[in-house]
């Protein structure tokens, strides 16, 4: 493939669900010029109630359709397949670059405090599978790390209730019970897709000086860096075309990815697909 039709290829993008919209979302305020394609495989959701081995064959028939229709760049936008499909991914997807979301975030932390103490907030999938623990452990030997799950945060930032009393209730709660056993963190990791929408009210609740990484923001740099150094960045000029595929529930996906984008869908935005 030669360079100038390689670097007109769009980023694919694969998540679960909807969440890994947010990523899609940071993508595109970092990288303008970039045609993006995204897959939420929203007919097997939730991976995490799934087995390593399930989670594994998901995510590469998935993002083989991604392949197959022509990317430059892989973005894994979901935590849990980034736990434990990133290898096979690579693999697969070789010698095309691929990026999960749990190694930028967790380098984002460790850089931001090190030696710190961090908290990260994800989903009980992502914290029964350790993979933010591990992540900054190898970066940080000196870091401590606690995981803490909180799953009504997933249903808040679907319905859309990502400010006021109610978000603020429930996040204070678990960040009390994070907490109870030892001091404030240093940084706070947003450590699911969903949780980036409620940054704000997330921020409002901790003590000041108080880092908060989301891995949305930190994915899209890592992104960025990438195509500059293998030379894939776009040299266009125009703002980029955004495909949105998903394996089931277009109309469920268009309402709930809206506010994960921050604008209106509509079902016929969405295009079905079989894998």
């Amino acid at each position: 493939m030669n360079s100038e039709l390689a670097r007109s290829l769009p980023i694919g993008v694969f998540d679960s669900g909807v969440g890994g919209l947010t990523v899609l979302k940071a993508l595109r305020e970092a990288l303008p010029a970039e045609d993006l394609v995204y897959l939420g495989d929203t007919a097997r959701l939730p991976y995490g109630t799934k087995s390593p081995k399930s989670i594994e064959r998901y995510a590469c028939q998935a993002t083989r359709l991604l392949q197959e229709q022509g990317i430059k760049l892989l973005v894994v936008a979901c935590n849990t397949a980034s736990a434990v499909a990133l290898d096979a991914l690579k693999a697969q997807m070789s010698p095309l670059p691929v990026i999960g979301v749990v190694e930028p975030g967790a380098s984002a932390a460790v850089q931001a405090k090190p030696g710190g103490s961090h908290l990260v907030l994800a989903t009980e999938a992502t914290v029964r599978l350790g993979a933010y623990r591990r992540a900054i452990e190898h970066l940080d030997a000196a870091a401590s790390v606690r995981e803490h799950a909180c799953e009504m945060l997933v249903s808040l930032a679907e319905e859309g209730w990502t400010d006021g009393e109610i978000a603020t209730a429930i996040i204070r709660r678990y960040l009390d019970d994070a907490s109870a056993s030892a001091s404030s963190p240093d940084s706070v990791i947003l450590g699911c897709t969903h949780f980036p929408l409620l940054r704000d009210a997330i921020e409002r609740c901790l003590e000041p000086g108080t880092t908060v990484v989301d891995s949305a923001t930190t994915t899209a740099a890592v992104a960025s860096r990438m195509l500059d150094e293998t030379g894939l960045r776009s040299d266009g000029d125009t703002a980029g075309a955004i495909e949105l595929l998903a394996t089931d529930g277009a109309t469920r996906f268009a309402r709930v990815g809206g506010a994960f984008l921050g604008g209106k869908l509509d079902a016929s935005d969405i295009r079905l697909v079989d894998l």
